[in-house]
Parts: structure tokens; C-alpha cells; sequence
């Protein structure tokens, strides 16, 4: 039997390893086993960083992640319902499940769980390559489980599902297998790829939160330009909406995207899906909204790129006076900035909508409304308006100091005090 623990003691740093021996050997108290799953299985054999400890155990796996917290200055979270809990402690996170079944009543379903073995657990997974466990109890650490053939095609470099109904089961599968795909560099087998491209239908029956949470996996990937253009090239994309495109303009944009952020960070995905929806029609993104369920937050990134672009001629101006830019831009999120400001395809808007981002939006008056009302302006919507017009004078550079816009205001006050008489006298005549 293939053993892993020479590889772990590699890969994972020391505190990880510490935790998951001393899990198992909590777990063999209880005449459990427990095992490291998923993943970080896969990424230990393909000698790649992965953190995030995914472990299943023959048992109650509430009951012994409720025992390991007690040790670790660390947050539990449980999940009673699913049998399910995650520790949190510093920037790691262990997340442990009971060894479950699964049955699906119909295609898109949601499984139907009952408590099983770890075969069990590993034969409702999604791809080989993710189907293998490796031991943690005292005696068995570090054993490979491997009942499907991951490590073999993870040397053939192939995503390969387990059985051929897959995708029927739950087709967000398909997703997935253009993410991993991409992601390592693999290949999805032919024989699973037939399957995809006949399973593309039982799209239709996932939930939109479902697909959303996949969608939004995609957009979290280092590139995730390269899984777009396969699932457009698959027509995987195109059943989310037939005008949407994984093409060189997306790629391009989505690079320029990341050299915003790097290397402090990626972009968010909430910006990718600005871009990747960038072309569609109102009509269009509304379907998209509708599809995913996005939620509000989500639908008016969307909604505001769109409105935004109606006003990217006018940004595309030459010597568009501040004030004027501001007035454009104003009320808009940083998602709808930022997407037009890298997809309108003009230079000059992207440098008026930098200038408002870095520059302009920070721009205020030095009086305040309280100031105004000491100063004589009455109360009411006339505040509002006044302290509009010195903000237009900050930004154009007609004041510069507080004591200018005592004046301004002082002008102000003469004209409004001018234009009342006249009404006075007009009406006395």
C-alpha cells in the first residue's frame, strides 16, 4: 500500500501536522478513523500548496471536532443538521464530516445522506482525482485510499468522473471539470468529456444558487479567463447565456484586471462578472440576474456597469472640466467604475474615471452645512444645493481655501438677498 506520510511531512507545515496526528489519534480513542480527504490529497501527490484540511471520520465528527476545539484557541462552527463542523485557529481552518452515502432521488436533486464508510464518502465524489483519502489513525497514517485510480490519472494528467452518471447525478460536475482542467493543466478523459457534452441539458435543472456558487469558484481561480474560454468553447457558457463570451477580448481585459490588484491581491469576482457581462444588453443582464439569483449587492454591480456605459462618450472627452467628470461618476460603485474604466476601450474615460477614483470623489468643501446656517443661508434644500456648488468650485480650482468659500457663499447670500428685494418690490407694483 501506497503511504503518503513521507509527502506529508514535506508539504504540510509542522503546526498542520501536529493537529491532524493528534485529530487521529483523538479519533482512535473513540475507535474511529478518521482521514484526510479530497483536495489536499490530490495536491499532496501533485506536490502543490494546499491548506485547506478537509477530514471525514467513521463517527460522529461534531462530537470529535467539539473535542479538539477544547484543546485549540480556535472557533467552532457546527453544523448539526449536515453532521458537520469546522475549527478556525489563526489562518487555518479544518473542516470534518461524518463518512456519509448519497442516493439523488433525480437528476439536479439534492442527495439524500446516510451515515457509511469512507468507500462510501469516496464514491459520491465528483472526479478520481478527488476521490482518495489518506489515513490519519495511529497505525494507518499516511495509508493511501485510492479504490477509483486518482493517482494513476493524476500521472495521465486526466479528469475522469467515476461512473457515467455523473452528471446526470448532479451537473454542476461539469463546471467543475472545466475548473480543474484548467486549473492543473489536465485533461478532462474522453469517455467523461462525451459525458459532459450530453450532460450539458441537465444544466437546466440546477438551482441558480448553485450554479452561481460555481460560477463565482471560476472567478476566484488564478485564471480564470482560461476555464471561461473552454466552457465557451464546450458550450458550457453558453448555457448560462448564449451572448457570452470566454474570447481574446475577455482574456485581455481580465489581464489588465489583475495588474490593478497585484500583487497585493486578486481581483474580486464581483468584477470579473461586470467584465464577463460587459457586452450584454440590458434585457441580457437581467436574464443573467434572474439566472443566478444574484444577490442585491450583485445585481447592481451588474446594473450600474451597464448605465455607466451610456455615459462613457462623454468621458471620452478631452479636457472634461473636474467638476464635470465628478457629475458623470457620482453614485456609482467602485465594481462599475472599475469595470468601464478597464472594458470601455477608450483612454481618455479610463483616465477621467482613475481621476475620479483616486482624486475627485475625495474632494469636499471646508464649510459644512452648519457652517452655512451661521453664515445666514437658511435651512432647507437651499444647504444641499450651495454646498454642491463649492464642491464644483473645489473641483474646477475656482476656490482653494476655506476663506474663498466664505466668500463664494458671502456672493452667494448678496444675489439671493438682491433677487428678493426685486420679487419685493416687483410685487408691490
Amino acid at each position: 500500500m501506497i503511504n503518503l506520510a513521507e509527502s506529508i511531512r514535506e508539504r504540510l507545515p509542522v503546526d498542520i501536522i501536529a493537529f491532524i496526528r493528534r485529530a487521529g489519534e483523538a479519533a482512535g480513542h473513540r475507535q474511529q478513523r478518521l482521514y484526510l480527504v479530497g483536495g489536499v490529497v490530490r495536491d499532496l501527490l501533485l506536490e502543490r500548496r494546499n491548506l485547506d484540511l478537509d477530514l471525514v471520520v467513521e463517527g460522529d465528527a461534531v462530537k470529535l471536532a467539539r473535542e479538539l476545539a477544547a484543546g485549540l484557541p480556535a472557533k467552532l462552527t457546527v453544523h448539526a443538521r449536515f453532521g458537520t463542523a469546522r475549527l478556525s485557529w489563526g489562518h487555518l481552518n479544518a473542516d470534518f464530516a461524518t463518512a456519509r452515502a448519497e442516493t439523488y432521488a433525480r437528476p439536479g436533486a439534492l442527495p439524500t445522506v446516510t451515515p457509511g464508510k469512507i468507500v462510501d464518502d469516496l464514491a459520491r465524489r465528483d472526479f478520481t482525482i478527488n476521490a482518495m483519502a489518506v489515513g490519519l489513525s495511529p497505525g494507518h497514517f499516511g495509508e493511501l485510499i485510492d479504490p477509483y485510480g486518482g493517482r494513476l490519472d493524476i500521472d495521465k494528467k486526466l479528469v475522469r468522473v467515476l461512473h457515467d452518471k455523473s452528471f446526470v447525478d448532479d451537473a454542476t460536475r461539469i463546471w467543475r471539470a472545466v475548473r480543474y482542467e484548467q486549473r492543473l493543466d489536465f485533461q478532462i478523459e474522453r469517455g467523461t468529456l462525451a459525458l459532459l457534452k450530453q450532460g450539458l441539458t441537465w444544466l437546466e435543472a440546477i438551482s441558480g444558487d448553485r450554479i452561481r456558487h460555481e460560477l463565482e469558484c471560476v472567478l476566484k481561480e488564478e485564471l480564470p479567463e482560461k476555464t471561461l474560454r473552454r466552457a465557451g468553447d464546450l458550450g458550457v457558457l453558453g448555457k448560462l447565456n448564449p451572448s457570452l463570451r470566454g474570447d481574446d477580448w475577455l482574456k485581455e481585459t481580465f489581464v489588465q484586471a489583475r495588474e490593478r490588484y497585484l500583487p497585493d491581491a486578486l481581483p474580486p469576482p464581483e468584477l470579473y462578472l461586470a467584465l464577463l457581462c460587459y457586452r450584454l444588453a440590458e434585457d441580457e443582464i437581467e436574464k443573467i440576474i434572474a439566472c443566478l439569483h444574484l444577490p442585491k449587492t450583485g445585481s447592481e454591480a451588474l446594473r450600474e456597469t451597464l448605465a455607466l456605459k451610456e455615459n462613457i462618450q462623454e468621458l471620452s472627452i478631452h479636457g472634461l472640466p473636474p467638476g464635470r467628470v465628478y457629475d458623470l461618476l457620482h453614485g456609482y460603485g467602485v465594481t462599475a467604475l472599475a469595470a468601464n474604466s478597464l472594458a470601455a476601450g477608450s483612454a481618455t474615460a479610463a483616465d477621467h474615471i482613475e481621476l475620479y477614483l483616486n482624486v475627485l470623489r475625495h474632494v469636499h468643501p471646508a464649510l459644512s452645512g452648519d457652517d452655512l446656517i451661521k453664515m445666514g443661508v437658511p435651512v432647507g434644500p437651499r444647504i444641499k444645493e450651495l454646498l454642491q456648488l463649492l464642491r464644483e468650485a473645489r473641483l474646477n480650482g475656482r476656490v482653494t481655501t476655506k476663506t474663498e468659500e466664505e466668500e463664494m457663499v458671502r456672493r452667494w447670500l448678496v444675489k439671493q438677498q438682491i433677487s428678493s428685494n426685486k420679487e419685493v418690490r416687483k410685487g408691490r407694483s
